[in-house]
Protein backbone atom coordinates (compact mmCIF):
# COMPACT_ATOMS: atom_id res chain seq x y z
CA UNK A 1 0.00 0.00 0.00
CA UNK A 2 2.68 2.39 0.91
CA UNK A 3 4.57 1.85 -2.66
CA UNK A 4 1.55 3.08 -4.13
CA UNK A 5 1.07 6.14 -2.00
CA UNK A 6 4.08 8.05 -3.85
CA UNK A 7 3.79 7.37 -7.70
CA UNK A 8 -0.03 8.53 -6.54
CA UNK A 9 0.84 11.25 -5.62
CA UNK A 10 3.07 12.49 -8.01
CA UNK A 11 0.75 11.39 -10.89
CA UNK A 12 -1.95 13.72 -9.04
CA UNK A 13 0.66 16.54 -9.33
CA UNK A 14 1.44 16.32 -13.14
CA UNK A 15 -2.30 15.68 -14.03
CA UNK A 16 -3.37 18.86 -12.40
CA UNK A 17 -0.04 21.01 -13.53
CA UNK A 18 -0.30 23.30 -16.91
CA UNK A 19 0.22 25.88 -18.50
CA UNK A 20 -0.58 29.56 -18.02
CA UNK A 21 -0.55 32.31 -20.81
CA UNK A 22 2.25 34.95 -20.16
CA UNK A 23 1.93 38.74 -20.61
CA UNK A 24 4.22 38.15 -23.18
CA UNK A 25 1.87 35.70 -25.67
CA UNK A 26 3.94 32.89 -24.62
CA UNK A 27 3.05 29.93 -22.32
CA UNK A 28 4.34 29.15 -19.36
CA UNK A 29 3.88 25.68 -16.96
CA UNK A 30 2.50 26.53 -14.10
CA UNK A 31 1.51 24.57 -10.69
CA UNK A 32 -0.72 27.09 -9.77
CA UNK A 33 -3.52 29.41 -11.14
CA UNK A 34 -3.14 32.31 -8.19
CA UNK A 35 -2.20 35.73 -9.23
CA UNK A 36 1.00 36.77 -10.39
CA UNK A 37 0.97 39.97 -12.66
CA UNK A 38 0.79 43.34 -11.52
CA UNK A 39 -0.45 46.61 -13.63
CA UNK A 40 0.53 50.40 -13.35
CA UNK A 41 -0.30 52.93 -15.84
CA UNK A 42 2.10 56.04 -16.19
CA UNK A 43 2.22 59.19 -18.15
CA UNK A 44 5.31 58.62 -20.41
CA UNK A 45 5.97 57.60 -23.81
CA UNK A 46 6.09 53.54 -24.35
CA UNK A 47 10.09 54.05 -24.87
CA UNK A 48 10.43 55.31 -21.63
CA UNK A 49 8.50 53.02 -20.10
CA UNK A 50 10.25 50.40 -21.87
CA UNK A 51 13.82 51.76 -21.28
CA UNK A 52 12.99 51.83 -17.93
CA UNK A 53 11.51 48.25 -17.76
CA UNK A 54 14.85 46.82 -18.95
CA UNK A 55 16.85 49.24 -16.53
CA UNK A 56 14.87 47.55 -13.57
CA UNK A 57 15.28 44.04 -15.13
CA UNK A 58 19.29 44.49 -16.00
CA UNK A 59 19.72 45.92 -12.14
CA UNK A 60 17.78 42.95 -10.62
CA UNK A 61 18.80 40.16 -12.60
CA UNK A 62 19.50 39.10 -16.13
CA UNK A 63 17.25 40.17 -19.40
CA UNK A 64 16.92 37.10 -21.58
CA UNK A 65 14.70 38.29 -24.15
CA UNK A 66 12.90 41.67 -25.82
CA UNK A 67 10.53 41.35 -28.74
CA UNK A 68 7.48 42.83 -30.38
CA UNK A 69 5.00 40.00 -30.06
CA UNK A 70 3.83 39.34 -33.71
CA UNK A 71 -0.03 40.17 -33.27
CA UNK A 72 -0.25 43.38 -32.30
CA UNK A 73 1.72 46.93 -33.50
CA UNK A 74 4.60 48.83 -32.52
CA UNK A 75 2.49 50.20 -29.53
CA UNK A 76 3.00 46.90 -27.50
CA UNK A 77 6.86 45.73 -26.13
CA UNK A 78 7.51 43.09 -24.36
CA UNK A 79 10.94 41.23 -22.42
CA UNK A 80 11.67 38.18 -20.46
CA UNK A 81 14.19 37.83 -17.97
CA UNK A 82 15.31 36.69 -14.58
CA UNK A 83 15.23 37.90 -11.19
CA UNK A 84 16.47 35.85 -8.36
CA UNK A 85 15.65 32.52 -10.01
CA UNK A 86 12.44 33.58 -11.24
CA UNK A 87 10.98 33.70 -14.44
CA UNK A 88 9.79 37.63 -14.78
CA UNK A 89 7.62 38.87 -18.04
CA UNK A 90 6.91 42.60 -19.18
CA UNK A 91 4.66 43.96 -21.23
CA UNK A 92 5.00 47.31 -22.06
CA UNK A 93 1.28 48.87 -24.33
CA UNK A 94 1.22 52.33 -25.14
CA UNK A 95 -2.98 53.15 -24.30
CA UNK A 96 -2.96 56.76 -25.69
CA UNK A 97 -0.19 58.85 -27.35
CA UNK A 98 0.26 60.08 -23.05
CA UNK A 99 -0.22 57.16 -21.02
CA UNK A 100 1.11 53.63 -21.38
CA UNK A 101 0.64 50.50 -19.42
CA UNK A 102 3.20 48.01 -18.23
CA UNK A 103 1.98 45.08 -16.58
CA UNK A 104 4.70 43.17 -14.77
CA UNK A 105 4.58 38.81 -14.49
CA UNK A 106 7.01 36.78 -11.83
CA UNK A 107 6.81 32.88 -11.66
CA UNK A 108 9.34 30.37 -10.07
CA UNK A 109 10.91 27.98 -12.30
CA UNK A 110 8.37 25.40 -11.17
CA UNK A 111 5.25 27.58 -12.00
CA UNK A 112 4.37 29.24 -8.51
CA UNK A 113 3.47 32.68 -8.74
CA UNK A 114 5.15 35.42 -7.14
CA UNK A 115 2.89 38.58 -6.96
CA UNK A 116 5.55 40.22 -4.17
CA UNK A 117 8.09 40.06 -6.71
CA UNK A 118 6.08 41.27 -9.77
CA UNK A 119 4.82 44.38 -7.43
CA UNK A 120 8.25 45.30 -5.93
CA UNK A 121 9.73 45.56 -10.24
CA UNK A 122 6.58 47.39 -11.15
CA UNK A 123 7.30 50.28 -8.62
CA UNK A 124 11.21 50.22 -8.93
CA UNK A 125 10.01 50.74 -12.77
CA UNK A 126 7.75 53.79 -11.48
CA UNK A 127 11.08 55.31 -9.38
CA UNK A 128 13.29 54.79 -12.66
CA UNK A 129 10.41 57.53 -14.31
CA UNK A 130 10.60 59.69 -11.71
CA UNK A 131 14.80 59.98 -12.13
Amino acid sequence: MKKLIFPALVAAVIITAGCVSTVSGTHSPALTWSKDKVQGRYERSLDQVYQASVTVIQNNGVLLTEYIPHDNTNSVRSLQGKVNEKNVWIRVESVDPKVTEVTVQARSSWGVSDVDLSHELEKEIALQLAR
